[in-house]
């Protein structure tokens, strides 16, 4: 990963300008070993300036040239700074150095795991050479089978409330899976208005928004006749709005990770890319099965 080099200034009028000259030339050459020696040699003779120092050996600990990189002595340089110097002039910008770091490092991780994750799969793939052609013909076949009932409307959504999966059938057969988020205690059916509870039961389809404020969505038909029974016989009102939708407007980015928590007022949320896919292929009038 790459952090963003903010460049070091030049050498200041003190004495320790002439060792500070060279760490700068040594950096600029490529030669980031030498040029925190000098670093080091300039905190220790010069301790009037080790916030300046510590900077531009957090930046060359973290620099992307430097194939000896090393993030966590780069924080700790940045760190030092703002534990040691209250009043440096470097704070701000170890601050978000410090986060840019950190930001870094679990990009790396990701990045990692899935270079992990897909050096896994090329050698299975190579160790079951003699089983490839056999499951091309079989990924061909369900692909044309998955085609058919794709160029079919989806006539049912079952919601599985405690896998926390939405499922699109056509003629019994699984189209696709969607992981969700919902409601924000969606334990129980929704059994009035502010509860934070996605409902339970069988619903239908019954309008959508191309212009919502969740990037499209689709309106279930909460709440049926035993929902507002049941609100009748509680003395409240059973609410309503509820709908399968994406990512609210401006939140894009989030993706995926926001089925990390449920986070709604009791509809179903999956991203937005998800949500197109769902909006294309379910007609009003679509059965909604919704389960604990």
């Amino acid at each position: 990963m790459m952090i963003i080099p903010i460049l070091i200034g030049g050498c200041s009028h003190i004495d320790e300008g002439s060792l500070s000259q060279e760490a700068t030339q040594l950096f600029n050459q490529g030669n980031y070993g030498a040029a925190l020696g000098k670093y080091e040699q300039l905190i220790e003779n010069f301790p009037a300036v080790a916030d300046r120092v510590l900077f531009e050996m957090g930046i060359t600990y973290a620099h992307p040239k430097n194939t000896q990189k090393d993030y966590q002595k780069s924080l700790d340089c940045f760190q030092k700074i703002l534990r040691d110097y209250p009043d440096s002039e470097y704070r701000h910008d170890s601050q978000m150095m410090t986060l840019q770091i950190h930001n870094v490092i679990f990009k790396d991780k990701i990045i990692a795991s899935q270079q992990a994750q897909l050096e896994t799969s090329r050698q299975t793939l190579e160790s079951k050479a003699d089983e490839i052609t056999d499951l091309h013909e079989k990924v061909e076949t369900l692909e044309e089978k998955l085609f058919t009932l794709r160029m079919e409307s989806t006539d049912k959504i079952l919601i599985e409330k405690e896998a926390r999966r939405l499922t699109l059938l056509t003629k019994g057969e699984v189209i696709k899976t969607y992981r969700i988020a919902l409601g924000g205690d969606p334990v129980g059916p929704k059994e009035r208005q502010g509860d934070n509870k996605t409902p339970e039961g069988t619903y239908l389809i019954d309008s959508r928004n191309g212009n919502s404020g969740f990037h499209l969505s689709l309106h279930i038909s909460y709440p049926n006749e035993h929902d507002k029974k049941r609100a009748r016989e509680l003395g409240v009102s059973p609410g309503g709005d509820i709908m399968i939708h994406g990512i609210k407007n401006g939140f894009a980015p989030v993706g995926a990770s926001h089925a990390e928590s449920d986070w709604t007022e009791g509809c179903i949320a999956v991203t937005n890319q998800e949500m197109e896919e769902i909006y294309k292929f379910v007609p009003n009038g679509t059965v909604v099965e919704i389960t604990p």
